[in-house]
Formats: structure tokens, sequence, C-alpha cells
């Protein structure tokens, strides 16, 4: 049993935060990286990357929007309360290299996901720049961490509520047209880091990508979280999660995500029915 010895509300109550006690991860587990947790014996695996980790007190941290059945259960757990399962650390880590200017770009909760890996990029000597976004003031998330990770920092939601009116993509190509940037690390919805990468693509700048396909065992052997990269097929659990962004299949991707949205749809409805009862 892996015990929450935090929680948070963020984001309009609909994006939460666990820091779960797990030492053994904690200890092993690198930028990048994910882990796969269960709520309950009959619940279903959910995959979900680490937002942080801090060895010394032996926990990991993620942050997930609620947006079914699974991630319903999980909202429910409080403080004091414990995942039957955690495993990992699960995934390739993120190839993190002095490479001089590199853009960090982020939307919704992948902006968790680019937390540790913006940071990792800054204390190893680059000159980082982070942009992220939301649909609103509300829905951002990690300002503060995102800003201390980066040396230059932009916050865009689409409706101007707070920051540039816009997407991020409009500060990402205003940057690339000016500096001279030898990475681009796009991680949050799948639209949008399509467009990145269509953008990156003008200006052959390396793109880096985090991709979430459906996913079961997370060892590369069922063949769930296949995706097209350059033509080939790949496993997001053991090839990835990270792909080079100008590769990726992200039409093929997004009809995958939807492939089960009706029974996830009839699955979440019916348990809050049932906790409302």
């Amino acid at each position: 049993m892996f015990e929450i010895v935090k929680r948070e509300v963020m984001a309009g109550g609909t994006v939460i935060l666990n820091e779960i006690d797990a030492p053994l991860i904690a200890k092993k587990a690198m930028p990048g990286q994910f882990v796969i947790l269960k709520a309950t014996e009959t619940g279903e695996r959910i995959p979900l990357t680490m937002a942080d980790t801090d060895p010394e007190k032996g926990t990991i941290t993620i942050i997930y929007m609620v947006v079914g059945k699974s991630t319903a259960l999980f909202r429910d757990l409080k403080i004091g309360d414990s995942y039957m399962d955690v495993i990992g650390p699960l995934g390739a880590p993120t190839h993190l290299e002095k490479i001089g200017k590199v853009i960090c770009v982020g939307g919704g909760t992948g902006v968790a996901v680019l937390h540790p890996i913006t940071r990792g990029l800054k204390q190893i000597g680059n000159d980082v720049t982070c942009i992220i976004g939301a649909r609103n003031k509300d829905l951002l998330i990690l300002e503060d961490k995102m800003k201390a990770a980066s040396n230059h920092f932009h916050v865009c939601t689409d409706d101007g509520s707070y920051g540039h009116h816009g997407f991020v993509t409009e500060i990402l190509e205003k940057i690339l047209k000016e500096e001279d940037v030898k990475l681009v690390v796009g991680i949050g919805p799948v639209p949008m880091m399509k467009a990145v990468s269509n953008i990156t693509a003008k200006y052959q700048v390396k793109t880096m990508v985090s991709l979430n396909p459906i996913m079961i065992d997370g060892t590369g052997m069922c063949g769930g979280c296949r995706v097209s990269v350059g033509g080939k097929t790949k496993f997001a659990c053991v090839d990835g999660p990270e792909f080079d962004g100008h590769e990726v299949d992200f039409d093929e991707l997004i009809l995958r995500l939807r492939a089960y949205t009706d029974e996830e749809k009839l699955s979440n409805d019916t348990y809050c029915q049932v906790i409302n009862a």
C-alpha cells in the first residue's frame, strides 16, 4: 500500500496533486519516467508521469485531471488513504545534455510532466525558456515552480485572462524567428504537441514530445501503447514515453485515444450515480 501524505486541489477543482510515500521509486526515478497506479483491487491501471520526487522524504508527486471513473477514484482518496499499487519507475529517462538554448512548452497537466525535465535542463547549464499555457488563468498549474526552473518564462491563456492572450505556439514561433534554439520540448494535449512539432519543423529545430497512449501493463508485453514513429511501431512504455515530435503520427494517436470514449463515459456516469445515490 502506498500512502498519500499530501493532497492539493488545483486548477478549478479538476486537477489533483498527490504526494505519495514510495521510497524505493523516489530513490530510482529520473526526469521523464512514469508510474502506473491502481486505487483498488478492481481499479484500472493508470500511467502518470511523476511531476516531482523527493528521495530524502521517500515520496513521489503525481498531478492528474479528473476525466473519468478511474481518476474519480483517485480523487476520492484523502490524506492517509493509500493506493493499492504503484509500479515504477517505468519508461526511458529524459536524455539531458548541455546544448545551449532550449525552449520547454507545456499545456494543461502536461506542465506537471514538463517540470522535472525543465529543471534538469537548467541545472546542467542550458539557457531555458519556458512557455506554459491553459484555456484560462484558473486552469494554470505550477506557475511558480516552472518560473523557478527556467531562465526565461512566459504564460499564455486562450481567453486572455492572464499573460499572453493566445496560444503557446505564438510565443514559440516568435522566439524561433529571433534566436538560435537547439531543442524544443513540448508536452501537453496531443493537438498542442502536434502544433508545436509542425512549427519547429519549419525551423528545423530538434523537438521532443512525451506521448500518452492507452497503456495497460507498462512493460512492452501487451502492445496497447503502440504508436507510429518514423513509420515504425514503437511502444510508449519501453521505447518512450518521449519521441522525436517530427516523426510521430499524431493523427493516428488521436484516433487511438478516442477508441473507448463511449465506454469511458458510461463507466464514469455509472460510478457518479452510485456515489451520489
